[in-house]
């Protein structure tokens, strides 16, 4: 299951868009850590490919795929040195796909703001300062520990030690080390420290209702914008309050609702689609008479690699994969019709698995 941490500064909005996202009870507060424990909350992902594969499979059950929201406190200046119980908090995150970091780009003089006043620019600085601070704590730790080895030439002690020298080295010059190439061999080595700033992040911006009609006359969300651009981030606009009415909706009153605001899909959905991109990650579906499923897998992966996600005998066991493309069985309109046309393959271990792939898996352990 996808996991994504979200974090900001105290009063942005993250609670309330927790909120509306997961239907749950999260506190929402005008006070700084009024979320002292990780709320975490499972929202099912839409995809209307499920509700035509329903109708043609006619299942006794649908499962989607699901997303893992983990809300966590509102992060202050110092939260990597424990500041507002700040590094309790990171740890949370510490195991996320993704970090949604909710901006805030409204003006209430209602909503105390930790800072004094409203920047999006000083806020995501103050937030990724803290991730940045929170690592390097982390990786001198390491390279102390690997300093004596790295110099009497033990290879792999000395590989890992260059690598973590070179974040080190772009965390104390402010640069992102999401932005640095490392090789596949590399990449395995940093794995295991979960590096927060290392993590692929999406920015939030949460706006008032009334600037989801006009963001272009929204000078925070614009200042925001020109920064992600740069950072090659991507932006999400969104009202947390707008979310919460959304959430407490029917379907068919949500469809009606974000057209009255010139919206096609939700803020929930468009971060969800946006991770997904982020991440390389596509989805295939098994489909019978018992249940019609999505399945979450990574571009590029196999068919054992996809079958293992089922249940691991599924690769171990692997033999062929009995695989329909979505499109190929909406135009033949049945998966017989589609088989007598020569639309059923069976694919070996080498196959690349497609989005939109309908699979049956054939295997003996």
């Amino acid at each position: 299951m996808l996991k994504a941490g979200i974090v900001g500064l105290p009063n942005v909005g993250k609670s309330t868009l927790f909120n509306a996202i997961t239907k749950a009870e999260a506190l929402a507060a005008n006070y700084p850590f009024a979320t002292i424990d990780p709320n975490v909350g499972i929202v099912y992902v839409q995809d209307p490919r499920l509700d035509v594969l329903e109708k043609i499979y006619k299942p006794k059950k649908v499962v989607p795929t699901a997303y893992e929201f983990i809300d966590i406190a509102g992060l202050v200046r110092g939260a990597s040195k424990g500041e507002g119980l700040g590094n309790q908090f990171l740890s949370h995150i510490r195991e996320v796909d993704a970090i949604c970091q909710v901006v805030r780009c409204f003006e209430d003089s209602n909503i105390t703001h930790v800072e004094g006043n409203v920047d999006p620019i000083r806020d995501i600085e103050t937030i990724n300062v803290e991730l940045s601070l929170a690592d390097l704590e982390q990786i001198d730790k390491r390279i102390s520990r690997l300093e004596k080895k790295a110099k009497a030439k033990i290879k792999e002690a000395q590989e890992e030690y260059d690598v973590l020298v070179r974040i080190k080295s772009a965390l104390d010059q402010g640069i992102s080390p999401r932005t640095i190439d490392f090789t596949e061999e590399e990449l395995k080595m940093i794995k295991n420290f979960s590096l927060l700033s290392m993590k692929p992040m999406i920015y939030i911006a949460n706006v008032s209702e009334d600037d989801l009609h006009h963001p272009k006359e929204n000078k925070h969300y614009q200042r925001l914008l020109d920064r992600a651009h740069k950072e090659g981030t991507e932006v999400v606009l969104i009202s947390a309050q707008v979310e919460m009415e959304i959430a407490s909706l029917e379907p068919e009153e949500q469809v009606t609702f974000l057209e009255a605001y010139g919206l096609k899909k939700s803020g929930l959905n468009e971060v969800i689609e946006k991770s997904y991109q982020l991440l390389g990650l596509k989805t295939y579906f098994t489909a019978g008479e018992p249940e019609v499923r999505a399945w979450t897998f990574k571009q590029g992966m196999k068919a054992p690699a996809c079958a293992g996600i089922i249940h691991s005998d599924f690769e171990r066991g692997f033999i062929k994969a009995e695989t329909l493309a979505y499109d190929d069985l909406i135009k033949y309109k049945t998966p017989q019709i589609a088989k007598e046309n020569g639309r059923v393959r069976l694919e070996g271990k080498d196959y690349v698995v497609q989005d939109g792939d309908i699979m049956l898996f054939r295997f003996n352990v």
